[in-house]
């Protein structure tokens, strides 16, 4: 009997590095549903750039200013890219060293692992999702500066921005950061890393650009509204996996996510008509476009935590913000924000950073706050993440601005803004002018 109860010993002796291996090989395993969302997501994000930004961007512009802004924006995303692919994500995701950078071998996408921490999902594909995230950041700017900027500046300028502005913020913020784990600052899918980054920025280097020729004096129309209509068209859809996507998985989480996200663009487009129809006597197809922008970047930092009455509220309040800041900005400050980036999104993102410390509290729907943490306490997370990553953005963005200055300059000529960039710049034209 022994020598049975011996053999059996040694049976499952053998059998449990197998099982360890296997219970190893199932850790390591990605689902295969939630890999497959991330991966749609990326694209839904990257249509948000081209072409949808291209597209909303340029019917917003003069004709003679179309391909100039559809060449930046692409430029920008292409150049992002291979950065973020190079240096990028290992600095931003990387193992957390001392909380104001990553680190690790990640360069070049070396040595990404088979999954995700926290996640179901393999590296490559979050590295991916995030690859989009930090391409279209950026390419928001491009809002602040048309008509008059020099396409070498804005590239260079772009590309130092995102290692030099984006890249430290998405490590404070989501890669395990000093903001996250000190003060608790939340942010769901980038009311803070990227509408905070990208509008604060804007208004520096619209400031410092100066104003467009005949600003604010002469009316300088959008030449398609029809285009604009279709690129914010384009910029709803894929908002759903910018949103969604930042589950990092296909549940409720993210089913959430797109329904507020929805919800709030759909509640910010309507309030918008009801007040231009208030102060300017008509609902405009531009009014309508640019009220679901500003209602996707509010919604943005809270998207998967809140309730879709929430939602809503994030998406009137937007509206209601968001209108009078184009006036304060453009009228009072006379500064020539062209496209309205800060406006919409910058203080779109603050707004709904700020909200969602609010909102977030399980007796208004939210997921609820973390443990020892309160809505007092969330508050003052928020308020430093939106203070210090603004006060940043400024900085770096006004120092990289002049640097870049001094190599290539940033402003064209009378002339050459007179003549259009599209022709002075690149020597094209989208269609004969009038």
């Amino acid at each position: 009997m022994n020598k049975w109860f011996a053999r059996f010993g040694a049976a499952v002796a053998m059998l449990m590095p197998i099982a360890a291996h296997a219970q190893d090989a199932l850790e390591d395993a990605a689902d295969s549903g939630d890999t497959a969302w991330i991966l749609v997501s990326s694209a839904f994000v990257l249509m948000m750039s081209m072409p949808g930004l291209t597209l909303f961007y340029g019917g917003l512009v003069r004709a003679k200013n179309f391909l100039s802004v559809c060449l930046q924006v692409g430029a920008i995303a292409a150049v992002v890219s291979l950065l973020w692919v190079f240096v990028g994500y290992t600095l931003a995701f990387g193992p957390v060293t001392n909380g104001w950078i990553g680190a690790g071998n990640n360069w070049m996408f070396n040595d990404l692992g088979n999954v995700r921490a926290d996640t179901l999902i393999p590296e490559s594909a979050f590295a991916l999702f995030q690859l989009t995230f930090a391409a279209i950041t950026p390419a928001l700017i491009v809002g602040a500066w048309v008509d008059r900027a020099r396409f070498g500046w804005v590239v260079t300028f772009s590309a130092l921005w995102s290692l030099l502005v984006y890249v430290p913020v998405a490590h404070w913020v989501w890669g395990g950061g000093w903001l996250a784990t000190a003060l608790h600052t939340k942010d769901f899918a980038g009311g803070i890393v990227v509408h905070t980054t990208a509008g604060v920025s804007a208004l520096v280097t619209a400031a410092l650009l100066g104003k467009r020729m005949g600003f604010p004096k002469t009316l300088m129309m959008p030449h398609s509204p029809s285009l604009t209509m279709a690129g914010a068209a384009l910029l709803w859809v894929g908002w759903f996996g910018f949103n969604g996507g930042s589950a990092l998985a296909a549940n409720d989480d993210a089913a959430t996510a797109i329904i507020n996200t929805h919800t709030a663009a759909a509640a910010a487009a309507l309030v918008w008509l009801l007040i231009e129809r208030f102060v300017v006597g008509k609902a405009t197809s531009v009014g309508f476009a640019t009220g679901a922008v500003a209602g996707l970047a509010t919604v943005t930092p809270a998207a998967g935590m809140i309730s879709p009455g929430a939602a809503f509220i994030f998406g009137a309040v937007a509206a209601c913000i968001c209108f009078p800041m184009i006036q304060l900005v453009k009228k009072r400050l006379q500064i020539d924000d062209s496209l309205d980036v800060f406006a919409v999104h910058g203080v779109g993102g603050i707004t709904g950073s700020l909200l969602l410390a609010v909102f977030l509290s399980p007796s208004l729907g939210g997921t609820g706050y973390d443990e020892g943490v309160g809505m007092g306490q969330q508050f003052i997370g928020q308020i430093a993440g939106v203070g210090v990553v603004a006060v940043w953005s400024a900085i770096v963005s006004a120092i990289l601005a002049l640097a870049v200055n001094l190599v290539f300059p940033m402003r064209v000529s009378e002339d050459e803004e007179r003549e259009g960039l599209d022709l002075a710049s690149h020597g094209e034209r989208a269609w004969e002018l009038d």
